[in-house]
């Protein structure tokens, strides 16, 4: 099949999600707006995870993975997606099933258009601590990227792969996506989608991740920005 699309799932120890989540991708992709595969990115999981995905894999011709040596962190599994994808478009979803797959099918009928499109978590399902981290971490970074996203913790999300691949991650800047696709001159715009508890599984993101190392990678996000190198290609041989 020719896909179009890519949907990269990062996993560290979510063995306990992993049925459902192959329950729930298998799900969208008969119903997917256009031709989907799915691309399991496991981050070093130090428990029964990997094995869970290569039985998935064998058993749904769609699914796919790559397997990190070692823990390397949510940007380093994104990015790793970004690197090896062959598709058009790349998404990307959490293994705790917060956010509802079949609402990719939203943020695909503005790809044409844009070339990153975000969900916004509308009625979150989180703790008030970390809701509210959320929204302070989500004001500072604004303040610094005026990218004027509410919500880019949101995992959820679509990016031309051209646009993707460009990007310079690094340990934290997955927080940073809409503000990156900016600095190459690309459009970006948000769209409403559901969210639900976490139901199985551990959250990995703690006060510390969600508000004062965002605050520090504001910094750094500053610093590329200044030094960011984009160019555009008129013709070659």
């Amino acid at each position: 099949m020719q896909y179009k699309l890519t949907i990269i799932v990062p996993v560290y120890n979510e063995e306990e999600n992993l049925e459902r989540v192959e329950n729930e991708l298998a799900s969208y992709l008969s119903i997917a707006s256009v031709p989907t595969c799915i691309l399991f990115v496991n981050d070093g999981s130090k428990d029964n995870s990997q094995e869970l995905i290569e039985h998935i894999c064998n058993r749904q011709t769609d699914f796919y993975y790559l397997q990190f040596v070692e823990n390397r962190g949510l940007s380093a599994a994104i990015k790793a997606g970004f690197d090896h994808v062959k598709t058009d478009w790349v998404g990307y979803i959490d293994a705790d099933l917060q956010t509802n797959p079949e609402d990719f099918n939203l943020l695909i009928e503005h790809v044409g258009e844009y070339d990153l499109v975000t969900g916004v978590r509308a009625d979150r399902k989180d703790s008030f601590v970390k809701t509210m981290s959320s929204k302070i971490a989500n004001g500072i970074r604004r303040a610094f990227t005026h990218d004027g996203m509410d919500d880019t913790g949101c995992p959820l999300k679509i990016i031309k792969s051209d646009y993707a691949r460009r990007i310079p991650m690094f340990r934290g800047l997955h927080r940073f996506l809409p503000a990156m696709i900016l600095l190459q001159e690309g459009k970006i715009i948000q769209i409403p989608v559901r969210h639900y508890p976490r139901i199985a599984g551990q959250a990995k993101f703690g006060l510390w991740n969600r508000l004062l190392g965002p605050l520090s990678d504001c910094f750094a996000y500053l610093w590329m920005k200044r030094k960011y190198i984009n160019y555009e290609i008129a013709k070659k041989s």
